[in-house]
């Protein structure tokens, strides 16, 4: 974490700005440093997971499923009678106030609706969590959560094996505010099962202090050059990383094969092996990143838009070729016994007032059209920042990692760890 005591508010001088002291009380935690064996199951148990999911008969080749997902079971839904909803998600992700004892954006739901949310930050790791919830999901039991917030890759896997249920629209109008760019994922075409809670973009993080003032601004210039040989970090996120070098080398990563993905692999290990690449990290990046002991490296938005309060040098490109996207979605899971009144809580923060407050605090991109109007009432400058506020044009050239069956989820991610741990 770095010492936010001079960090200057990004409105000026006015050190009561709401995005401001969000950076103060956060800090640089950030949601996205506890992927696979950061903070959970580790890599060995990871590949068990996901070698035992076994496949549903209507599972296609890419493992989204050629024919329709099994249905979720449902639980008699007592969101009438009991006015509550309980909601699991990852820890400093969402708005609070100073003293950190209330949540504004839950509150004002609790009182316009009359419903108690139990918040819970209990969402540490996708693997850890889907550890957690598995056995009581695939024995037909309630999880004791009505709602949570998983990544697009675990999303997919929810969906094929049948363990979250269709959103009922019609308890969540504001859904028309979904931003284009997130409307039809491959994963969830349509956004039947899923509706995104934050967005953050995969690309390039680099600190002029370190290059000697020059701008890194693709991947082959961060995988090549020699001036930064030995001081570049790539990420432990798979489907960031594979995702941006396929990218570079021409192709999609939401329509690949095998052979571009081993292609893809050869690029990194080939840097690695000429000491181009320091290591391989989550988001413990920015501690080198900030001394310069990083010069360049693959970075989440929301990180650099943090340690930019700190230092204009530390700069974010996304490349020309593209760059990845990732949502953090909510899903209802089966057996929820608050599903009417999860989706009341998530019309809620589809409301472009409401999100943008949460957008104040977290620095992620708002995934609901009219937030970003919003969020310059609040700040400015927050406002027009393009890694918080991407235009349309930033967010075409945005790209989602596609959907993988459990056999291509096994093997891409012991071919990838072969590399990091290598």
């Amino acid at each position: 974490m770095t010492d936010s005591s001079n960090r200057p508010s990004p409105g000026g001088d006015n050190h009561d700005n709401l995005a401001f002291r969000a950076a103060l009380a956060r800090g640089l935690v950030s949601r996205r440093s506890a992927m696979m064996g950061a903070a959970g199951l580790g890599a060995a148990a990871f590949l068990a997971a996901c070698g035992s999911e076994g496949r549903s008969p209507s599972t296609g080749a890419n493992g989204t499923g050629a024919g329709a997902a099994p249905t979720a079971k449902a639980a008699q839904d007592m969101s009438d009678t009991e006015k509550l909803v309980n909601w699991s998600n990852w820890t400093e992700y969402i708005d609070v106030t100073d003293d950190g004892k209330s949540r504004p954006s839950i509150d004002a739901f609790t009182e316009a609706t009359g419903i108690k949310v139990n918040y819970t930050e209990d969402y540490l790791d996708n693997d850890e969590f889907y550890a957690k919830v598995r056995p009581l999901l695939e024995g037909g039991q309630d999880t004791g959560r009505d709602v949570w917030c998983s990544t697009d890759w675990l999303v997919a896997r929810l969906i094929r094996q049948g363990y979250v249920q269709k959103l009922d629209l019609a308890n969540i109008p504001n859904a028309k505010n979904l931003d284009d760019s997130l409307k039809d994922v491959e994963f969830d075409p349509g956004r039947t099962y899923s509706l995104p809670w934050q967005s953050g973009f995969a690309g390039i993080g680099y600190n002029l202090s370190a290059t000697g003032g020059k701008k890194v601004e693709s991947v082959t210039q961060l995988l090549t050059d020699p001036a930064l040989k030995g001081k570049v970090t790539l990420l432990t996120e798979m489907r960031d990383t594979v995702g941006l070098v396929l990218l570079e080398q021409g192709k999609d990563p939401a329509n690949f094969t095998d052979a571009d993905f081993d292609a893809a692999l050869a690029m990194i290990q080939q840097a690695k092996d000429s000491g181009q690449i320091l290591k391989f990290t989550g988001n413990e990046y920015t501690d080198g990143l900030a001394k310069g002991d990083i010069a360049a490296c693959m970075a989440w938005t929301g990180d650099v838009v943090q340690l930019q309060f700190d230092d204009e040098n530390i700069q974010y490109a996304l490349p020309e070729k593209g760059f990845m996207i990732w949502s953090d979605n909510f899903v209802i899971p089966a057996m929820a016994r608050h599903k009417k009144n999860a989706e009341l809580l998530i019309n809620h923060y589809y409301d472009p007032k409401v999100m943008a407050e949460v957008a104040a605090w977290v620095n992620y991109i708002p995934p609901v059209k009219g937030a970003k109007e919003e969020l310059i009432k609040i700040d400015a400058e927050l406002g027009e920042n393009p890694l918080i506020a991407p235009t349309p044009d930033v967010l075409a050239k945005s790209h989602v990692f596609r959907g993988l069956s459990p056999d291509e989820e096994t093997k891409y991610t012991r071919a990838f760890q072969a590399i990091v741990t290598g």
